[in-house]
């Protein structure tokens, strides 16, 4: 690949990077705006129309036969059954605190799962903890630690978004399914559950969509574009740039919510607050000197 073909590669990777954390970042606006929609049903909606998006990304791609085969593979099907769980937990806890005014919550969340896979990644895959990283993620305990105590009970969404999403890599990671049929297949799994959650609701003259605003009608049939657009694009960010840098943008999405729950939505940001997300934060400085050095020392590539 000559320099200006790797140079365009690069551009394209950091654009793909912004529009993955971008998305993700704003994620909370998109489902606080269908506040009037109760959480499980939101979520079961979302579960069917990104099913429906995963359709059309096999039919875009000619996947259905890759699809098909991992469908009658257990070895296949078994771990994307797990991680359709995990993700499902992450989805729900996520809408749930979004519309409950806990923004706040899901962003110290996404700021501590990084965190999370550099210990899972040493539990489970064998790697080995570098002095820096095991300092690092003291930092952020201690930080969690001290809410804890504050507030008289765990961070309970901020832990289950971290770990649920870390180990939702890690088994994604671990599984031999490529991404998006991986996502079809997830997707799939959970479409009957979420269909029949919506029968009942509709036998119970309790089904809340569509409803006569044209607009939230249309947010609910997009909610599977939010979701697996994202996804595509960090895929195809991973492609063109290097895991340290990819690395860096993964901060924006939490950023981005935490000033939504500050500044827009007036969630308070108290003294307690400020002590944990600084320990997160200085905590994650840490991590990504460490990461940077690392890779430097390893003899990667200079390019993006």
């Amino acid at each position: 690949m000559t320099r200006s073909r790797g140079d365009r590669a690069a551009a394209v990777g950091v654009g793909y990077a912004l529009a993955a954390y971008g998305i993700w970042g704003f994620a909370p606006a998109y489902w606080r705006a269908l506040g009037s929609i109760s959480t499980p049903e939101l979520l079961a909606h979302r579960m069917l129309w990104g099913f429906g998006v995963g359709l059309v990304l096999l039919a875009v791609t000619a996947g259905f036969r890759t699809f098909v085969d991992a469908l009658r593979s257990t070895r296949h099907v078994l771990p994307i059954a797990l991680s359709a769980l995990l993700i499902t937990a992450n989805w729900l806890t996520f809408i749930w605190a979004v519309n409950t005014g806990r923004v706040l919550d899901t962003s110290l969340g996404y700021y501590i799962n990084p965190l999370i896979s550099v210990v899972l990644g040493a539990i489970f895959l064998g790697e080995r903890f570098r002095p820096l990283q095991l300092t690092a993620v003291g930092i952020a305990a201690l930080g969690v630690l001290q809410l804890t105590v504050a507030l008289g009970s765990l961070p309970w969404i901020s832990l289950v978004l971290a770990v649920s999403f870390a180990l939702y890599g890690l088994v994604r990671k671990l599984a031999p399914v490529a991404p998006v049929t991986g996502f079809a297949l997830e997707t799939f799994l959970m479409a009957p559950a979420a269909a029949a959650y919506l029968i009942f609701l509709g036998a119970e003259n309790r089904l809340a969509f569509p409803v006569s605003d044209a607009f939230t009608n249309a947010l609910v049939a997009g909610s599977g574009v939010i979701t697996a657009a994202p996804l595509l694009f960090f895929n195809g960010a991973t492609k063109r740039l290097r895991l340290s840098t990819v690395g860096i943008f993964q901060y924006i999405s939490p950023s981005v919510a935490f000033a939504l729950a500050v500044l827009a939505y007036g969630e308070p940001f108290t003294r307690t607050h400020a002590i944990t997300f600084g320990c997160v934060w200085f905590a994650l400085g840490v991590y990504s000197v460490d990461s940077a050095r690392a890779l430097r020392e390893s003899g990667a590539g200079a390019s993006l």
